[in-house]
């Protein structure tokens, strides 16, 4: 039994987030695994940036449209192989999928898109949940462990969110969205370990950017660290780091034993 500790933040920018300090909080930190959601840049436009850990090693999955979306992970130890992507071209272009394996376990930083900016693209968030549910089930089907970390889009429950009567037709805490997640957590076997280690309510990890959503902590819980059925368990504690502002999310951060 290892212990591991495991920190998801979408920093809204990597290189924005790296000018507010994120790379020296986590190199505080010092988790065995980060993954990054929305880095907004190619990883060849990083270089001299600060964009780094020393003593981690980094893959990047860019989007093929300069300065969206993107997806990052850092381990301590070097992944024995790399995936870009899980195999749908739409989603896939938009740089929202990586995993890293070492052993029999699989990291993965998956970001999900928002269907918050008009019609179109809910109509995206809609397709990318029909094709990501049956590939999450397909990763089960491996037997291997993993853990899925990211930005969801999506808050499961009313405890996920400070107005969720007022929220119930807008994107993020739509019945739909909801009933998808169900199914994760149901059907596909997969667990919410921040939850199986934290009940309390008020656990937000984005707020707007509008009035003062973030000083009256009037948020939403919309990253994730996701465990396969095999992992259950596994999760010994939860933090969501609210001391520095690095973008509009926070970061998430659990401690494993596994």
């Amino acid at each position: 039994m290892l212990p591991m500790k495991v920190t998801s933040i979408n920093v809204n920018g990597i290189r924005s987030a790296t000018k507010k300090g994120v790379f020296e909080w986590l190199g505080q930190l010092q988790p065995d695994v980060v993954c990054i959601q929305e880095t907004k840049a190619q990883e060849h436009q990083l270089a001299g940036l600060g964009c780094e850990l020393a003593g981690y090693h980094s893959v990047f999955c860019d989007a093929v449209k300069p300065g969206y979306s993107g997806v990052a992970i850092f381990s301590r130890q070097k992944p024995d192989s790399v995936r870009c992507g899980f195999g749908v071209e739409e989603f896939d272009n938009e740089g929202r999928y990586i995993e890293a394996c070492f052993g029999d376990l699989s990291v993965i930083s998956v970001y999900l898109p928002s269907g918050s900016s008009g019609p179109h693209r809910q109509e995206s968030k809609f397709r990318c949940l029909d094709v990501f549910l049956p590939h999450m089930q397909a990763l089960a089907a491996t037997g291997r462990r993993y853990i899925l970390c990211g930005d969801w889009n999506i808050a499961h429950r009313e405890i996920d969110l400070k107005n969720w009567k007022g929220n119930q037709k807008n994107s993020g805490f739509l019945p739909e969205e909801r009933a998808w997640l169900d199914r994760v957590f149901g059907e596909a076997g997969f667990v919410d370990a921040f939850r199986e280690v934290d009940q309390r309510a008020e656990q937000y990890t984005w707020w707007s950017n509008r009035g003062e959503a973030w000083a009256k902590n009037v948020g939403w819980r919309i990253d994730y660290q996701v465990v396969s059925a095999n992992l259950a368990g596994t999760a010994r504690s939860a933090s969501i780091y609210k001391d520095q502002r690095f973008s509009d999310h926070a970061p998430l951060t659990l401690d494993y034993v596994l």
